[in-house]
């Protein structure tokens, strides 16, 4: 019987432009290729960060901006370079935001979450930045809490139209006019309702930087759901029930060069199901650098979470992070002993291909992984699902099905009023 989920993808609001078509993801979009950053001219984007930011509002914005081309400044209002965001997430600026102070900005992007939204409104380097931003007519954008707490309670959004988090909603309406789009543009501001519109968040920003073409060749590789209807089907094989002995045990590397979105996303959004999560470091120290150059830092090494048991190992992708998977004995042992000790796994986008194929860990299963990868699976009969399940292996294609992924890992583990419940609460519903 098949896995069954709402994921509505609503198209972005817009006064002038039709809907973004269905998107089409030729293998000459791999997410691994330079020829994604094009020589357009450089644009500058300042995205801060605080303490209690949502890591995925955030991470993604960052990811998918820089895969355009635009130099992404990750800018810390707190004291140090290291903040702890939402769910445990732990993210390394590039700079402080009162290094930023002289810099010229073609965008600014504040991410939401609570209390990360506050923290940044009542920056007052932050403010002054932002102030001066719209003064001088640049683009400036929002999503999740921070269209309310920060750009309304700085006066930025009177006259326009903007939307933002529901609960925020009534906050929101004290100093905008609202409306309930996933994403809003009116003028140079852009805002967003949460983590489950994000990623078209991003391309809605990257479309404004650089144009329509531009977002359509950033949007293909991400494999977001063209599908704007209300539901999702996880092709699922030799049904079982997942089990944990209280709630799931879950270890989840990361390595230089990971997808920092499929990581981020994963490790979100089960830790919102209350999942015990482990984020180990398959390199030599706690810090990473991800595939776009997002620095984040893991809870502890692999070789000291390689001493504990886990119900379930799930990998994300990102090409350089999964050939350092498939080059890490310690992982590889840990897969295999996994897999032998009837236990769950799992994997995304380059990781199948990469890592469970070479290792013997796909076989007798079907699997899918990202479309420029899925000539190295050996059984490539169920490669077009967005998430595969057969029996206690999961695996999926890509950044934009990374949520679809997590959220039917949570169905397995916890049920499907769950997994609804966690989807509502992102907006991915």
């Amino acid at each position: 019987m098949a896995l069954r989920f709402l994921t509505p993808l609503s198209p972005f609001t817009k006064l002038t432009r039709p809907p973004l078509p269905s998107f089409h993801f030729p293998h000459k979009f791999s997410p691994f290729s330079s020829s994604l950053i094009m020589a357009s001219a450089s644009k500058k984007v300042l995205v801060p960060i605080a303490n209690g930011t949502e890591p995925m509002e955030a991470v993604i914005t960052i990811d998918v901006l820089r895969r355009a081309g635009a130099d992404v400044t990750v800018a810390s209002v707190e004291k140090q370079l290291q903040v702890d965001a939402c769910h445990g997430v732990k993210i390394v600026a590039d700079a402080f935001v009162s290094d930023c102070v002289d810099t010229v900005f073609d965008l600014i992007s504040l991410p939401g979450g609570m209390p990360g939204a506050t923290t940044l409104k009542d920056n007052n380097v932050l403010e002054s930045i932002v102030k001066k931003q719209v003064l001088e007519g640049r683009l400036y954008a929002a999503i999740c809490a921070a269209p309310a707490v920060a750009l309304g309670s700085w006066g930025l959004l009177k006259g326009l139209k903007a939307t933002c988090y529901p609960a925020f909603m009534e906050q929101l309406s004290s100093s905008a006019t609202t409306v309930e789009s996933r994403v809003q543009q009116d003028g140079k501001a852009i805002t967003s309702r949460g983590p489950g519109t994000a990623m078209e968040y991003s391309v809605a920003l990257v479309e404004q930087l650089f144009g329509k073409e531009k977002a359509d060749e950033v949007s293909g590789p991400l494999l977001m759901n063209s599908k704007h209807n209300d539901q999702f089907i996880a092709a699922e094989l030799n049904k079982l029930q997942w089990t944990s002995s209280s709630g799931p045990k879950i270890l989840v590397p990361i390595a230089d060069g990971s997808e920092e979105m499929e990581a981020v996303m994963i490790i979100d959004v089960l830790r919102r199901a209350k999942a015990e999560v482990v984020v180990a470091s398959v390199g030599d120290k706690l810090e990473i650098v991800a595939s776009r150059k997002v620095k984040l830092v893991a809870d502890m090494l692999l070789d000291e979470a390689a001493k504990l048991s886990y119900d379930l190992i799930v990998l994300p992708g990102g090409l350089g992070g999964a050939q350092a998977f498939a080059d890490s004995q310690t992982l590889v042992n840990l897969l295999k002993k996994q897999r032998e000790s009837d236990r769950f796994y799992g994997a995304m986008c380059a990781s199948p291909a990469l890592v469970l194929e070479p290792h013997g860990l796909l076989k007798g299963k079907k699997a899918t992984a990202f479309p420029a990868m899925c000539s190295k699976l050996s059984d490539q009969s169920e490669v077009e699902n967005r998430v595969v399940v057969d029996g206690r292996l999961v695996t999926s294609r890509g950044p934009g099905t990374s949520v679809e992924f997590s959220l039917a890992i949570v169905e397995k583990f916890m049920g499907h009023e769950k997994a609804l419940e966690l989807a509502k609460a992102m907006l991915v519903v």
